[in-house]
């Protein structure tokens, strides 16, 4: 079976050079492969080295001496583009955590981020820490949202990414642990086919009751959301490409045919076999074999 190695560097920084990529090769050879030549995927910043002779997950473990500051991701030459994105919100397609900021606006957003953070590393129920959060939310005028909005922010390579997999066929989906105010409005911004999310509860659409719409949008929900839009794109779970930060994304990233882990929390890191640490999301598309030059211009 032909495998890829991918690298990937942060975007413009021009990082990626050939004492990177011969560390990289020469690990590979060391466990055991046959590597082919160096082809650029963008000058500097990403490319990939075919290599047979090992599996990925021996090669994994060749690059585990591989101390370089790039991404490294092992796969499959064979199907790498995918046909379904499906991606987390907050702290993965925005840089932020959109309850956090909201929480703020009640003069409780150090409590709610404090919460978050555990609740993304898995060290707290998912449920329990959302209604806890939530709860501290209730009596707020719903016309904060719209100031909360205001605050989020893109992470970098959000619109390329979606915009390019769109183009060349994939269907987008955005799929949160937060609240369809925010997906609805990251869905028209750029462009995602599908979002889905929690629902803030209000009385009389006016002031939040510090409640949840039940049953919650927890990790269950996005493993359902991935096996259902895979079925009704008329593909399977291994044909998608999914990201997210948190622990709640952990059993979506392991279904798909490609999980990454993105800036993740250490709990992510440590059970999900892509992670990507150094490269924006464009790194998404390098590692479905994408060529800058065949990016869409956003």
């Amino acid at each position: 079976m032909d495998l890829v190695l991918t690298l990937i560097v942060p975007p413009q920084s021009g990082a990626l050079d050939d004492e990177m990529i011969d560390s990289a090769r020469a690990a590979l050879r060391a466990g055991g492969a046959k590597t082919a030549e160096t082809c650029w995927l963008a000058s500097g910043e990403a490319c990939d080295l075919i290599f047979t002779g090992i599996t990925p997950e021996q090669a994994d473990k060749a690059l585990e001496k591989c101390d370089v500051a790039a991404d490294l991701v092992v796969q499959p030459v064979l199907g790498r583009a995918k046909k379904l994105l499906i991606a987390d919100m907050d702290s993965t397609i925005v840089t932020g955590e959109t309850l956090d900021e909201l929480a703020d606006f009640a003069g409780a957003k150090d409590r709610v981020a404090a919460i978050t953070a555990r609740a993304m590393n898995g060290e707290l129920d998912f449920e329990a820490a959302l209604d806890e959060r939530v709860s501290l939310l209730a009596g707020m005028p719903v016309a904060m949202l719209d100031e909360a909005w205001k605050r989020v922010e893109y992470t970098g390579g959000a619109r390329t990414l979606v915009a390019t997999m769109r183009a060349n066929g994939a269907y987008a989906a955005l799929v949160s642990g937060g609240f369809d105010f925010f997906t609805n409005a990251v869905r028209r911004e750029l462009g995602f086919d599908f979002d889905q999310a929690n629902v803030l509860l209000t009385d009389d659409g006016k002031t939040l009751t510090g409640k949840v719409k039940k049953p919650v949008l927890d990790r269950q929900a996005k493993v359902d959301a991935l096996q259902k839009l895979s079925a009704q794109n008329g593909i399977t779970p291994a044909d998608a490409i999914a990201v997210g930060d948190g622990a709640n994304d952990l059993q979506m990233i392991s279904l798909a045919g490609t999980g990454v882990a993105f800036h993740a929390k250490p709990s992510v890191q440590a059970q999900a076999r892509i992670r990507i640490n150094h490269g924006d999301l464009t790194a998404l598309l390098y590692v479905q074999g994408y060529t800058r030059d065949q990016f869409v211009a956003v």
